[in-house]
């Protein structure tokens, strides 16, 4: 199973995270499938690559809470269900 969870990146005091596209069983800095987004808590900035994440969500990606939560925040999932409504 696939899931959108954060891995750390910076340095000590000065954390980012990348979003990334990870296998279940791997670690939090293990290797990733695709890097699909950045965050940085401290600055409050946020890059996703939407299609990337639209496309590991079709295929049944489960977001880990905090990533969820970035992603209503963008509104990520306004278009996902709107995709979804187009093709049913």
């Amino acid at each position: 199973m696939v899931k959108l969870r954060l891995k750390r990146c910076g340095r000590k005091q000065r954390v980012v995270y990348r979003i990334v596209a990870i296998d279940v069983r791997s670690r939090r800095e293990g290797k990733d499938l695709q890097k699909v987004g950045f965050y940085d808590p401290i600055k409050n900035q946020t890059y996703l690559n939407v299609p990337a994440i639209l496309y590991f969500l079709e295929k049944g990606a489960q977001p880990t809470g905090t990533v969820q939560d970035i992603l209503k925040r963008m509104g990520v999932f306004k278009e996902f269900y709107s995709n979804q409504t187009k093709f049913n």
